[in-house]
């Protein structure tokens, strides 16, 4: 049980940044007793993610803390999920006291500023819609939101993550986050990473064994249960019985300790979501040197694909609904998407179960990761849930009382952050507009749109997203609200109320000159922002520190500041990857009226 009071400090908590408690831990004591050892049952991303952050946040100044096993099958491929990852990421590998340039040499990590989505609406033409969500949010100008202004006045032609973001202009550059010689973890644009995810659960390993986690290659065979139905111990193929106190559950979609052996309920959410089938397939870079810095995702027939530019390939994948494709069906027309790239390609048929169980944390059971539940992997979501979890579980982190209150909470806490990333999964497909096929037609008519969800939508016809909106928000704020809202470009369309932010007293003086300042300090920024590839040469120890003073030095052929861009942004196709050619002129922005294997999903 958790205590209330700082002055019980035989057992007590203190303040931790990273997360609202950390558990001292002492000898003695009158209440339940410590819990001495975690066992994690599974590995991959899940299992050694939980035993990394466990045992960087349960230690006190003393190094104590609870010993962890993790019990892995040697026989049992994992699911490897997020390969592409959000912002937080950062924090985590720091938290646990990983070095970034090991992080990006062992796991062939890129850069990530957002995302780009191609062809999820169209505009009032017909003509297929682009847009970015970037790491940032946009601004107020007075008080009064910049989605507002952008909504009324436009911004000379510029998409609208332009005038609070430079991800759309560092990508046309292929361009990092950063200047070169910034050290590690340095700031500034929003980022997240790409990985590869096997050698990210790889690396993981590696850390956690080296720092005393005890590892166990072998099958469970089943699982012991006492007479209060709590789970006694695991049984596994040769060493027989492990006592168990905490168990976590991180064995994938087969969820064998908390959904077999427990009987917990799981929730589906496909009345809310139709995609239940993945496939994915690795592929060469058509060009080595041009690597882009975001995720894109590129919307077919019955589904959509994903494309993660790693710095040694490229992931790629379809997320599709067996409703409306047939895998064959959907396998041809992933592959002819991927032009010539594609001709050879062997994509891997993965089933997704999407939902979550009704609750994380039963008895002595959490379950962590894809064991507990999955969303469609839209917006990177999978790894920020481990991460998250694991943080709220050392929050409340039990005795061997097993208090119901922490573990109410807990429960609350998980519940929340999966509805979050639902509806804000739910709202790309409530917004969209095609009527080229049926799924898009069944996406927007036939699909539930959550309650929560609904509500909104009817409240953002008349008002933008904003701070009261949301009852919950662990990673999707009311700005990235408006951000896909304005992406999709709704407001132009007849989704607005006719007096839609119609009492805003606007300035277009004071919108003209933001406009005009910021776009001028988006211009600076990629004057001084490295290469991608360079940067990451360099974060990985293999290129010379650029000289003093020149921090866009070894620009890979891009003089500051300039440089002609041959990815194509918002309000053009995604392409196919295929081979660059680079004589290409720059796309015209919108204007406002017009090597593991595991199986890597996004």
């Amino acid at each position: 049980m958790l205590l209330s009071s700082l002055e019980r400090t035989k057992f007590g908590y203190v303040p931790d940044t990273g997360c609202a408690r950390r558990i001292v831990w002492a000898d003695g004591g009158d209440v339940g007793k410590p819990i001495k050892q975690i066992t994690i049952v599974g590995g991959g991303t899940a299992g050694w993610m939980s035993a990394l952050l466990l045992m960087s946040l349960l230690k006190t100044s003393k190094g104590k803390g609870p010993k962890i096993k993790l019990i892995e099958s040697p026989n049992i491929p994992t699911v490897g999920v997020g390969e592409a990852t959000v912002p937080g990421m950062p924090r985590t590998l720091k938290t646990a006291g990983i070095s970034e340039q090991e992080f990006f040499r062992t796991c062939n990590a890129s850069f990530k500023l957002g995302v780009l989505f191609d062809n999820w609406n169209v505009d009032k033409a017909g003509k297929p819609i682009s847009f970015v969500n970037p790491f940032a949010r946009p601004p107020s100008i007075d008080g009064i939101d910049a989605a507002s202004y952008f909504a009324k006045y436009g911004a000379g032609g510029v998409d609208f993550s332009q005038i609070f973001s430079p991800t759309i202009d560092l990508a046309r550059q292929f361009r990092g986050p950063r200047a070169l010689n910034s050290g590690e973890y340095a700031q500034g644009t929003g980022f997240a990473y790409h990985l590869d995810a096997g050698l990210f659960a790889k690396m993981l390993r590696d850390v956690c064994i080296k720092r005393g986690v005890e590892h166990i290659m072998e099958d469970m065979e089943r699982v012991e249960l006492d007479e209060r139905g709590y789970v006694a111990a695991v049984h596994l193929a040769k060493t027989g019985r492990h006592p168990v106190e905490l168990v976590l559950d991180c064995t994938g979609f087969r969820s064998l300790i908390i959904g077999e052996a427990l009987g917990e309920e799981f929730i589906s959410y496909s009345d809310y979501l139709a995609n239940d089938r993945a496939m994915a397939v690795q592929l060469p870079h058509p060009d080595p040197e041009k690597l882009e810095p975001m995720t894109r995702s590129t919307a077919l027939g019955a589904g959509w694909t994903w494309r993660v530019p790693l710095y040694n390939r490229i992931g790629t994948g379809y997320v599709y609904s067996s409703a409306h494709r047939s895998d064959q069906q959907a396998m041809d027309e992933f592959k002819q998407s991927l032009g010539d790239l594609g001709r050879d390609a062997e994509p891997r048929v993965i089933p997704m179960r999407i939902g979550r169980n009704r609750n994380a944390w039963v008895k002595n059971c959490v379950s962590i990761g894809l064991a507990n539940g999955f969303i469609e992997p839209l917006e990177s979501t999978a790894i920020h849930m481990i991460d998250t979890s694991i943080r709220w579980l050392v929050t409340y982190f039990p005795d061997s009382d097993f208090a119901a209150p922490p573990r109410a909470r807990y429960n609350k806490l998980v519940t929340k952050a999966y509805e979050e990333v639902r509806d804000f999964i739910c709202l790309h497909y409530a917004l969209g507009n095609r009527t080229d096929s049926q799924y898009w037609i069944d996406a927007r008519e036939e699909l539930k749109v959550p309650d929560s969800l609904a509500e909104n939508l009817e409240l953002w016809q008349h008002a933008m997203p904003g701070p009261y909106d949301l009852d919950f928000v662990s990673l999707f704020s009311p700005w990235t609200y408006q951000a896909v809202l304005m992406g999709k470009r709704v407001y132009e369309t007849d989704y607005a109320a006719k007096n839609f932010e119609s009492s805003i007293g606007f300035d277009p003086d004071k919108w003209k000159k933001y406009v005009v300042q910021t776009r001028r300090q988006i211009t600076q920024t990629v004057k001084n922002a490295a290469d991608h590839r360079t940067l990451l040469r360099q974060l990985r120890g293999e290129a010379e520190p650029a000289p003093a003073g020149q921090p866009w030095a070894l620009m890979g052929g891009f003089a500051s500041g300039g440089g002609s861009a041959t990815v194509q942004m918002p309000g053009q196709r995604a392409p196919a990857p295929q081979r660059v050619d680079a004589s290409k002129a720059v796309p015209e922005a919108p204007s406002k009226s017009d090597e593991s294997d595991d199986f890597n999903l996004l």
